[in-house]
């Protein structure tokens, strides 16, 4: 595709200044939890860490992807929000929080404009 865009399609796309950053977390849960235990863990973690930081997760019980729950960017205050809370979580044997990165396109760099 050629990189002479114009706006609008630029804001389509979610590239160059209209670039959009999340993060990644991988969680494993402690092997003695049961279902119930692990279903009320979500409810609180959708409720508490992700809603309360007007964030959204998409993804399963382990791993899955932040991003704003509106067209945007998530800010490194809201990713050490949710690293803080999860970090918090007794339930928890493993909690990798990643780095801000292009919810869009991983593999491409964040631009300084953003």
């Amino acid at each position: 595709m050629a990189t002479n865009r114009s706006r609008r399609l630029r804001k389509k796309l979610c590239v160059d200044e209209f670039q959009e950053l999340g993060f990644e977390l991988n969680l494993e849960f402690k092997s003695d939890l049961d279902i119930e235990a692990i279903d009320a863990f979500l409810d609180q973690f959708l409720a508490e860490a992700m809603d309360a930081n007007n964030l959204d997760y998409v993804g399963g019980e382990g791993f899955g992807l932040v991003c704003l729950a509106e067209r945007g960017s998530v800010s490194e205050e809201q990713r050490q929000a949710v690293e803080n809370w999860l970090k918090a979580r007794s339930e928890l044997a493993v909690c990798e929080v990643g780095p801000l990165q292009d919810a869009w396109y991983p593999d491409k760099p964040i631009n300084a404009a953003v």
